[in-house]
């Protein structure tokens, strides 16, 4: 057992798990986001459900997995430097996009985590947060508006979901290869569903956000 922790080969299977979980997580996420784009009653049905005892159990869970995933890439981003400089998986065929993403997968972790601490500070500390304290969590719709109003904020969460396209798009595929789904012909399948989901994931948060900042601002009298 301690071999999976340990080995090369483990902390790959372990970091590839870890980050198929995330991706999991994000789909629900995006999903309860995309209610806001119907309506704000959905949206904070939405929320509501999010804050049900069976899934609120899960948050131990899931930020276990995002520290494990964390551990990990800085764990085999050592080694491979250590061992063969900043390519981080040597697949062959690999293109140009691909290996930029492999190479700076690193890099685009470390965006990716310090845009979610701001974003933890948006909506988690603020709404589940005070749930948990038994206080009175702020309402979903509102703190939405009240979040993306800035322009600024619009950009900098925009930069961040282009960062997690990138990361998720090389890393869906990653993952599976590690995993032992790597022939040629599953591969090339693979990064296609990679591109979708990334793109899939990426275009409703990036509407999310571009709504909410639309609707509090006034410019869109449909809204």
């Amino acid at each position: 057992m301690a071999n999976i922790f340990t080995s090369s080969i483990g902390k790959k299977l372990i970091m590839s798990i870890s980050g198929l979980f995330l991706i999991l997580f994000m789909f629900i996420h995006a999903f309860v986001n995309a209610l806001s784009l119907i309506s704000d009653e959905a949206f904070d049905a939405g929320c509501e459900f999010m804050a049900l005892p069976i899934v609120t159990v899960m948050v131990p869970v899931l930020a276990a997995g995002f520290i494990i995933h964390i551990v990990y890439a800085f764990i085999l981003n050592f080694m491979n430097l250590k061992a063969r400089g900043p390519q981080r998986y040597a697949v062959a065929n690999k293109a140009k996009t691909d290996d930029w993403a492999s190479k700076n997968m690193l890099v685009l972790g470390i965006i990716v985590l310090g845009v979610l601490a701001f974003h933890l500070t948006h909506f988690w500390a603020k709404m589940q947060l005070p749930e948990m304290m038994g206080g009175h969590p702020e309402v979903g719709s509102v703190l939405m508006k009240e979040t993306f109003k800035p322009l600024w904020v619009v950009i900098v969460y925009i930069v961040w979901f282009a960062a997690l396209w990138l990361h998720i798009n090389h890393g869906f595929w990653s993952a599976l290869h590690t995993l032992g789904l790597n022939n040629n012909i599953w591969m090339k399948r693979w990064k296609v569903v990679s591109l979708v989901i990334s793109t899939v994931l990426v275009v409703v948060f990036v509407a999310v956000a571009v709504k909410a900042h639309i609707v509090a601002n006034g410019c869109c009298a449909c809204c």
